[in-house]
């Protein structure tokens, strides 16, 4: 895949599709003018989705990759190199991490056990493990949700035994950030080992997806406490926490700007696609940036080197 020089690429506003698996697409010209801030997923036909950077308008844009429509939740690395994302490439009931460079060079699969749904990987500080949630249904019929961990490379897979939840992430500090499976899903921080939880939410609806600020004084997340999946935003012992979006459709995916000022989210829109906003943490000046985007997941700095193959 050809990618065009870019100026270096600011605030990486990563989609649930991934720059991967064609080995041709059509790229056009970037203008020199333009901080190309945002990338993001298009779908264009039933099957098939195409990646384009953009400004954080949305006003400007260029087509980097086309991919298939199996790919999300991508992760960038720290060091702004490979994505890990998940993707389903054969005909079983499998769901599989895979990570490659940005460029869409040196594609690998990461796990392959049959019949699970390994999905959300996120990177460690260090950009050595990878965690990641499994979701199988069990003999006996009930869904079962796991937190692993691996090298970047795949190797030494374990499960956190001590935890059930999903879409968690690995704080600075070592510990993990999760969405816990127990009654209503709740907002919780554990030790790496899934010791010392501590719920952070504590209602009878539904909380998840949390991300933490860049600061790490702040987690955004997701909660239907007040009828509708909205987005909100607390303290990282669990206080104040706010809601910052009040609509008639469900919000989804928040994810932090680098300066942790703003949350990028996706709102299912009529027709069922979805539109890419941008909220001020105190809620003021929601914009919508992109029609038809697909689900915002990750912010990171890119240099635009590692875009060229």
């Amino acid at each position: 895949m050809k990618i065009k020089p870019l100026n270096k690429v600011k605030t990486l506003l990563v989609s649930s599709s991934v720059l991967v698996f064609l080995s041709a697409c059509q790229v056009t010209e970037p203008s020199s003018s333009v901080t190309y801030s945002l990338v993001y997923g298009f779908k264009e036909q039933k099957t098939s989705k195409s990646i384009y950077l953009s400004d954080e308008t949305g006003q400007s844009r260029i087509k980097i990759a086309d991919v298939t429509d199996s790919d999300g939740y991508p992760a960038m690395s720290p060091d702004g190199k490979q994505v890990a994302f998940y993707g389903k490439y054969d005909k079983r009931r499998t769901w599989s991490i895979h990570v490659g460079n940005i460029d869409g060079t040196h594609m690998q699969r990461l796990t392959n056990t049959k019949h699970v749904w390994d999905s959300a990987p996120a990177w460690s500080a260090d950009g050595k493990t990878i965690i990641f949630s499994r979701e199988y249904k069990s003999t006996d019929g009930q869904w079962q949700e796991e937190v692993w961990l691996m090298n970047a490379d795949g190797s030494e897979q374990r499960q956190i035994k001590a935890l059930q939840g999903r879409a968690a992430k690995m704080m600075p500090d070592g510990r993990i950030l999760f969405q816990s499976k127990v009654g209503p899903s709740q907002i919780s921080i554990a030790n790496r080992d899934g010791s010392n939880v501590i719920t952070l939410t504590n209602d009878d609806t539904n909380n998840m997806s949390p991300k933490l600020s860049p600061n790490g004084k702040h987690i955004a997340y997701l909660s239907n406490r007040d009828g509708n999946q909205e987005v909100y935003v607390m303290d990282i012992d669990g206080a104040n926490q706010k809601r910052l979006t009040i609509n008639s459709i469900q919000e989804w995916s928040p994810a932090w700007s680098p300066d942790g000022t703003k949350i990028f989210f996706s709102s299912q829109s009529t027709h069922g696609f979805y539109d890419i906003y941008k909220v001020n943490i105190d809620g003021s000046s929601m914009e919508k940036v992109l029609n038809s985007g697909s689900q915002a997941s990750t912010v990171h700095y890119v240099d635009n080197t590692y875009l060229q193959k």
